[in-house]
Formats: C-alpha cells, sequence, structure tokens
C-alpha cells in the first residue's frame, strides 16, 4: 500500500507535532481540529519550527517550504477524512471525545483507510471496536517534542493485521522514528514507566522531600534523563498526565494512584506549560 494522503485529527501539542513531521516526510498532510484558533496556531508553530530548523542547519529552505506547502488545516473531519490514507487520531485522553472521532471518521473514510491512534494507555482493541475496520486500526505512540524525540511506540489489538503493522511502521520510519513493537497491555511500555517516575516525584514534593527545581536536577545528572519529571508533566500537560494515571490506576492497581498534590493542581486549572502554570511558572 503506497501512503500519500494522511489525516491527522487534533491541533494539540502532539496532534500539531504528528502533523509536521507527516508533511516533512512528504506525505499530504490536514490537520483537523474544531477550533480554528488552534488551527491558526499549529500552523504558526509550523513556520516557526521550521525556521529553527534552517537556523540550526536541520533543515534546508527547501525543505521548509516543502513542508508547509504539504500541510493543510480543516474544521471538516467528514471531508478531509475521504481521501485518507493514513488518519491518525491525536485528540485528548477521553474515550468519549475518542469514540466519537474514531466513528465519524470510519463512516466517511474510504475502505483501505489505516486507522492510528497516539493514544498513551488507551487499548487499541477497545478503540478498534469503535470502527468496522479492526484489523486495519493499531496504536501510534509518539512522543514530545513529535520532531526531536526519535521513537513510535506500534501496539496491536486483538484483531490488528500484521500489514497494517507494516504500513505503519514504513510511515513511522519515513518521517524519520524508530520503531518498537509492543504486545497490548494497559500503559504499553513507556506510559507504564513515565507515570510512575512522575508520579513518584509528585509525592516526594508534595512531602517536602526537596524543591521541584532540585528534584528534577537530581534525575537530570544523577540518572542522566534527559528532562526532570515534574518538568516532563508540565509540558505533557498535568490534565493528560492526571487522565493516564486514572485508567492506569484503574487497570492495573494502587502503585498508579495519582498524588492528590497532582489533583489539586488540575482543579486550580494550572495544567502546565500549556496554560503557562503548573508545578512551574511560565511567561507568557
Amino acid at each position: 500500500m503506497t501512503l500519500q494522503n494522511v489525516t491527522v485529527v487534533g491541533a494539540g501539542v502532539m496532534g500539531r507535532g504528528i502533523a509536521y513531521v507527516s508533511a516533512l516526510a512528504g506525505f499530504h498532510t490536514t490537520l483537523v481540529d474544531i477550533s480554528e484558533e488552534q488551527l491558526e496556531s499549529a500552523y504558526e508553530y509550523a513556520k516557526e519550527t521550521t525556521q529553527k530548523g534552517i537556523k540550526r542547519e536541520k533543515l534546508t529552505a527547501v525543505q521548509a517550504d516543502e513542508l508547509l506547502q504539504n500541510l493543510h488545516t480543516s474544521t471538516e473531519l467528514e471531508t478531509t477524512v475521504k481521501t485518507a490514507d493514513l488518519f491518525i487520531e491525536a485528540v485528548p485522553e477521553k474515550r468519549d471525545l475518542k469514540k466519537t472521532v474514531m466513528e465519524t471518521a470510519d463512516d466517511h473514510a474510504p475502505e483501505h483507510t489505516i486507522f492510528a491512534s497516539n493514544t498513551s494507555t488507551i487499548s487499541p482493541t477497545e478503540l478498534a471496536s469503535y470502527t468496522k475496520r479492526s484489523p486495519q486500526v493499531a496504536v501510534m505512540h509518539f512522543f514530545n517534542p513529535v520532531h526531536r524525540m526519535p521513537l513510535v511506540e506500534i501496539v496491536k489489538g486483538l484483531n490488528t493485521s500484521d500489514e497494517t503493522v507494516s504500513v505503519i511502521k514504513d510511515a513511522s520510519i519515513k518521517m524519520g522514528k524508530e520503531t518498537v513493537e509492543v504486545n497490548e497491555f494497559p500503559g504499553f511500555v513507556t506510559s507504564r514507566i513515565s507515570a510512575l517516575v512522575g508520579n513518584e516525584a509528585l509525592y516526594m514534593l508534595q512531602e517536602g522531600v526537596a524543591s521541584a527545581e532540585d528534584i528534577d536536577k537530581a534525575v537530570r545528572l544523577g540518572l542522566n534523563y534527559p528532562m526532570g519529571p515534574l518538568e516532563l508533566a508540565d509540558l505533557v500537560g498535568l490534565d493528560a498526565r492526571l487522565n493516564n494515571l486514572k485508567y492506569l490506576h484503574e487497570t492495573l492497581g494502587e502503585k498508579y494512584r495519582p498524588a492528590p498534590l497532582l489533583e489539586q493542581l488540575v482543579k486550580a486549572g494550572r495544567l502546565g506549560k500549556k496554560s503557562n502554570h503548573g508545578i512551574y511558572k511560565y511567561e507568557q
């Protein structure tokens, strides 16, 4: 199967990053969201990121121009998905929302379209059940920031075909990524480990073991992590981290119970970098 057209749904941090690397790979890419403001912001992100890439000699001016020519935006999922060869769902980790998006796309996409979800926790078998094409559904889990992080986790559902995995793997490689194939289990590999480390860091902050800055510094320099767990939680979004932990707590048990501090921060609207205030405070 030859991939030419990619539809990405959800213009948040992950969706815009996925659309960026898809367009850079040469795919005709359409980013879909219900918010015009989010789409405009995502396109500006693409332009700014290409300029930074040129300055750092990671991209040529020709590559940047081609990327922006390949990238389009739309608020009309039903229309856009009619020409999609690969559909990537990157909306927030809310089952009802994912169900609505997957069902809508399934009703309007061609029979050959491969469906992938960027979920970090939800079962691909469950996601496939929202469609009438379960052999063509899998998880394609990217990492933030998408244009820098080299990994894609590919997770098969119960009925996912080997051909679907092969198509997603080829697309990932064309986007400049390395892949791992993971058997279906809550949290896959990376989300389980990241959630545990981040949640423990929040418990330590709550208990006064050390400041946020020193917890992050200790993990970066002592354990050789590229980013501290509290910095990462702010980057991912504390609401997204809380949703993931609630799901893992429900499916894997007590060790994933969210730290009370995390619940307090989310209730206070301190969601991380996207709200300019989370564990840390950020410039507007």
